[in-house]
Formats: C-alpha cells, structure tokens, sequence
C-alpha cells in the first residue's frame, strides 16, 4: 500500500509472463504495537474476549511478511467477477463482503496508524469475509497500486475494530449500502491525566440530546465505543474504540492493582469474575466521606444508562477489586 501520510505498508507490482494478471505484494511492518485489547466479535459489558487471542494476533501482523492479490481485474475498474459482486449481502448484523490479499490488519480506531486489535485473512488470500456495520471518512487516502480510499469500515467480524475499506473486494472506494458515521473526527484523545479521563466519563451523561447514552451490549454510541460499562471506561481512558471487555481492563497493559482505601479520581473498581451479564467496571471518582464507607463513581449500566452517582461496590463485596490506569500521569 502507498501512501504519502503513511508508511504502515509498502508494496510492489511484478508482472508474470505466463498472466496478464496483476501480483501486488505487501509488507507489514513490525511497527504495528500491541496497545490495545482485542475485541472479537460483540462483547457484553465484561465480554467473554481472550487478551491472549489479541496478542497473538498482533503478533502475527508484527511478523507477517506479504500480503498477495491475484485478481480478474483492476478494483477501481467495475469489472468484477460475478460471484465477486454476488457475494455481497446484507445481514441482521450490517452488510457482509469478501476480501482480498493476506494478514490485513484490523485497527483500534479510524486511523491506520492506531494499534492493532487483529487481522484478516491471516492464514489464506481471501479467506476472510467481514461484516460491516458503518464507515469512516476519515480524510487521509490509503491507495493499493491504483485502488484508493479514505474510508476505514467499523467491521464486527469475525474482529471487531477498523479496516480499511481497500481490503474489501468491491469496485467501490466506500462500503455501498454501509451507513457513514462520525465524518473526520478523530477520536478521543488518549491524555494521561486522571481529570481529562473523568471529563470524558461526564460527556455521555448528557450526549444523548441532553439525557445519558443509554446501555447496550451490542451497539456503539456516536463516538464508536460500546454502549456497555468496558465500552463506557474505555472510551473515558482514551483506549481504543470500540473498547476493550471487563476482563481485558485488569490487563497489565492497562491497570494494576492497588488497595481499596488508596482510590483515587479515575480509578476502577471491577468485578472480572462471571460471565458478561454479572461483570462490571465502574471509575472512581471520590469519597463520599472521611471514614470511606461510599464513593462517587461513572457508571455505566442496563437500569439507567450512564450515571453519576454514590457506589459501595468494593466496599461491600470481595467481587469488585480496585485498579489503577497505568496511563495516568498524575
């Protein structure tokens, strides 16, 4: 892949003498950094996603050495084979398509140069097909010989996260009958201070046409993050729509353990334990009073949305242990 304002790839064009058709072969990068948890397939508020299947999915794009198409045609020239075009429907979930071309790496954000949360077609040309549910302009064009676009498509499988719309085996430089979503607007800034996480935390009290975003496992609010309490953390840390699980925020990379009374504004309390209809991450705003016998906290949940209000968990119940963000710089 060409591309002035990134150089995640580099290809070449060889021509065989035995076909006519053309070979692109592309190289990815060990650049590609594994900050963020994969997130495969649609999480609850917890999820039930492995952090190991992320990381050796980000190991494999840091490793992966060419990726190879051998077409029928150009893909900006309309001429597709049938099977090609008919292969493209639309399902429950949003629009399915096939793919093209080895180890495509699938991104955190709408922005190729964000961590990767996984790959397509890791294993065969082609063998992927991934399910759109909307797309991003995001305004920087990513071309493959003659093929160029500027959207990423948010897929939902078989990983959830940002492909370029250039990995997709359509004639097209944007996803047809896929909804657009977001335009260029980046997405929230990662920052390392505990007041910027709690001031993105109280944006989705009232983002929702003055009310709070209301909650839900398998949707994604305006911003591209999970409508669920990982999704609603994830999204005030900074990290990667549409956001990691429950279990993924104990990750090292992320947290690390700290008692209870050494809380602190931006802190988590998270119960991992469960399944994805018991687990549960709330951020640790305040004591509510000198003995610490409640705090202030976001929260995220099925009863009323995003809300602000006092918690016990942690204080009541060995199930909720305290986690301090590793990013924080304050």
């Amino acid at each position: 892949m060409t591309n002035s304002s990134h150089s995640e790839y580099s290809e070449y064009s060889e021509y065989s003498s035995r076909s006519a058709r053309r070979t692109v072969l592309r190289r990815v990068l060990p650049a590609v950094a594994a900050a963020g948890i994969g997130i495969a397939g649609v999480t609850g508020c917890s999820g039930g996603a492995a952090a190991a299947d992320a990381k050796a999915d980000t190991e494999a794009a840091a490793k992966a050495t060419v990726k190879t198409r051998d077409t029928k045609a150009d893909t900006k020239s309309g001429v597709k084979s049938a099977a090609a075009a008919d292969a493209i429907r639309t399902t429950a979930a949003g629009a399915q398509f096939p793919t093209w071309g080895t180890r495509w790496v699938v991104h955190a954000t709408p922005d190729v140069n964000s961590p990767s949360v996984g790959m397509i077609n890791k294993n065969a040309a082609g063998a992927d097909r991934i399910t759109a549910d909307f797309q991003v302009n995001t305004g920087k064009k990513v071309c493959e010989g003659s093929a160029c676009s500027t959207y990423m498509a948010h897929i939902t499988g078989p990983v959830t996260g940002y492909l370029s719309v250039i990995a997709v085996d359509i004639p097209q430089d944007k996803l047809p009958g896929v909804p657009e979503q977001g335009g260029q607007n980046p997405p929230p800034a990662p920052g390392g201070t505990r007041g910027e996480a709690l001031k993105r935390a109280a944006t989705w009290l009232t983002a929702n046409g003055g009310g709070p975003v209301p909650y839900s496992q398998s949707s994604n609010w305006k911003d591209g993050y999970r409508q669920d309490c990982s999704g609603y953390v994830s999204m005030a840390l900074g990290l990667g729509a549409p956001g990691t699980n429950t279990v993924g925020l104990t990750s090292s990379r992320i947290t690390r353990p700290i008692a209870v009374n050494d809380l602190k504004p931006g802190d988590l309390l998270i119960d991992a334990d469960g399944n994805s209809n018991t687990r549960h991450v709330v951020m640790f705003e305040r004591w509510d009073d000198a003995a610490h016998t409640s705090y202030t906290a976001y929260d995220q949940n099925g009863d009323h949305g995003t809300e602000h209000r006092s918690r016990t968990y942690g204080l009541t119940s060995s199930q909720y242990k305290p986690y301090r963000p590793v990013k924080f710089t304050d």
